[in-house]
């Protein structure tokens, strides 16, 4: 599976996602469906990451979307929420800073700290999908990196961060119970395209992920307004 049909699938799946959010409410089955494409943007940012000729201006353009994206963002959250955070464009910036800071950290135990410090000034400026995104971006990224060929500890340390972030909703709100485990298994499910990615690019589609986001966000907002 090339990169190309990877964001296909992430931006198919983000799109069932945000129009339950809009049209049926939080964990509905588009809820559920959504819940693949992150995973899927972060193994890509990852991999755009490592393939990317200049790390300064891919990290640049992914924070200039986040700015771009964030009032849409926020218009779109307005319909169903009474908070507000930021985009995912932030998240996958703060992710680059993550890998970069790791790779530039001689002692690998300092470049980890500087990870989690990342993932804690994630969740404190409260980007979308928090620490855990930061995370799930390490992850993919230092598995990848030391033990190319494994795939499985990959999967098996995915799988294990999923868990975490939802086991405590699943304690604080039991009788939401079966849809926390149901994000966990849709989760989980990201990684069979994952893990069939050949590591080729397809169709040149640069920006399609970069203009799609926000231009979605719009369109549903102003969906909900007719």
């Amino acid at each position: 599976m090339t990169s190309f049909l990877l964001k296909i699938i992430g931006i198919i799946t983000m799109l069932f996602d945000h129009v339950g959010d809009s049209f049926i409410g939080h964990f509905s089955f588009l809820n559920l469906i959504g819940r693949i494409a992150f995973p899927i943007f972060a193994f890509q940012v990852v991999q755009g990451y490592m393939h990317t000729h200049n790390v300064r201006k891919y990290a640049l353009r992914l924070f200039i979307f986040a700015f771009v994206s964030q009032i849409p963002f926020m218009l779109f959250l307005s319909t169903f929420y009474d908070s507000y955070y930021l985009n995912i464009f932030f998240t996958l910036f703060l992710g680059i800073i993550c890998l970069y800071g790791f790779d530039k950290i001689k002692n690998k135990y300092l470049g980890t700290l500087f990870a989690i410090l990342i993932c804690v000034i994630a969740h404190f400026i409260q980007v979308d999908y928090g620490s855990y995104g930061i995370a799930v971006i390490f992850v993919f990224y230092v598995f990848n990196k030391f033990w190319p060929n494994k795939k499985s500890l990959i999967c098996l340390a995915f799988i294990l961060i999923t868990i975490l972030k939802y086991l405590p909703n699943i304690i604080s709100y039991p009788s939401l119970y079966i849809y926390y485990i149901g994000y966990i298994l849709f989760t989980c499910i990201s990684l069979v395209p994952i893990c069939m990615y050949n590591g080729k690019q397809g169709p040149k589609v640069k920006y399609l992920f970069y203009a799609f986001y926000p231009v979605h966000l719009l369109l549903l907002y102003f969906l909900t307004k007719i």
